[in-house]
């Protein structure tokens, strides 16, 4: 969304639980990692993906640029949640000058919020055309509360970096998902972040994007449900959740619980995608990729793949990717794969993009 001459930038991605950093270096059409983390955050410092404690989120930032010794501070962030609407519009033929003045009436009729609280961006997606009507323009609208990306650009710059592109979570996922596995014209795939919060959805079909929905729950809600269920502390059910054993209690112990909270999320992510399916009239649902924490839940990809009888595939954002070995050896990337998907395509991003 901001603008400067092109040059790669890193890829930073503030989550719920963590702050996931990739950089990446471009020779020709291939792309080499040269630095990839995951540090910690502690409970609470972001929910609903605002910053609530601006000094820890700064000081885990510094601390991630500093353990992989990252000089470059020009950083593309990730947005999310409840403060951010995407809306796909299809608007009369007009020059860039007319769509500039049409764009705020348009996210008048469309955004719920006040416009003088809100940033908007746009971009034109190509045209559409229905029967013998005219050919229409697609276009993207984004909009964000202005105190959302100010909260993010904040705690960026204070933790040293210079915050040059916005993107939202979906698209950096979708960029990073066309890096690896190609475009698969025709065919309709759901790209799934399971994160400890949020579930970022981007339905897309080739390069187009069909439908972006945050789905408000993720592995925090398996944590929340052991620790009620089995007494336990937070940290302690987290370790559970994650197949340790803690105090006597076993992952056998908590499986019903887990169980439970799968169907709970199945049944979330089937309202969203029913209601995608009537947004666009299809029932075409060729394959669910899967990334995030959560996508290590014991069972839960095979429980997608019953729910809505189709493939579901863990997605590896290293497919195509090369790393040195002492960057990224075997172990870390079996580990990272699923954690840095948003921050794999943010890092894709050059500073010269809107």
């Amino acid at each position: 969304m901001l603008g400067r001459k092109s040059k790669a930038l890193v890829g930073l991605d503030i989550r719920s639980s963590a702050v996931k950093v990739v950089q990446l270096h471009r020779s020709g059409g291939d792309y080499r990692v040269t630095a990839v983390g995951v540090e910690p955050l502690p409970v609470d410092s972001v929910i609903d993906s605002t910053v609530i404690d601006t000094g820890v989120v700064r000081d885990v930032v510094r601390r991630a640029f500093n353990r992989l010794n990252i000089k470059t501070r020009e950083v593309a962030v990730a947005l999310s949640g409840s403060g951010v609407i995407v809306k796909k519009l299809l608007l009369p033929p007009m020059t860039d000058e007319e769509l500039q003045t049409s764009i705020q009436w348009e996210a008048r009729q469309h955004i719920p919020f006040e416009s003088r609280d809100v940033s908007l961006d746009y971009q034109v997606m190509g045209t559409s055309t229905s029967g013998l009507r005219e050919a229409s323009m697609k276009v993207l609208l984004v909009a964000a509360k202005k105190d959302r990306v100010e909260a993010y650009t904040s705690v960026v710059e204070q933790a040293g970096c210079i915050p040059v592109v916005l993107d939202l979570d979906a698209l950096a996922l979708q960029n990073a998902y066309e890096l690896n596995y190609g475009v698969h014209d025709g065919e309709v795939e759901v790209l799934a972040n399971a994160g400890a919060s949020v579930i970022n959805l981007n339905v897309v079909q080739g390069r187009q994007s069909l439908f972006t929905r945050d789905v408000a729950i993720g592995g925090n809600a398996y944590t929340e449900a052991i620790k009620k269920e089995l007494d336990l502390d937070f940290e302690d059910a987290e370790l559970l959740k994650k197949g340790v054993p803690v105090g006597g209690v076993t992952y056998e112990d908590a499986d019903p619980v887990i169980q439970a909270v799968t169907q709970t999320l199945l049944q979330e992510v089937s309202k969203t995608l029913d209601f995608f399916r009537a947004t666009v009239a299809t029932d075409q649902l060729d394959r669910i990729v899967l990334s995030g924490g959560t996508s290590r839940i014991e069972g839960l990809s095979g429980a997608l793949s019953d729910r809505f009888d189709t493939e579901v595939e863990l997605f590896d954002p290293f497919r195509q990717v090369a790393a040195d070995p002492g960057v990224l050896n075997d172990d870390q990337r079996m580990d990272l794969a699923p954690l840095v998907a948003v921050a794999m395509g943010l890092a894709l991003r050059r500073a010269s993009d809107r």
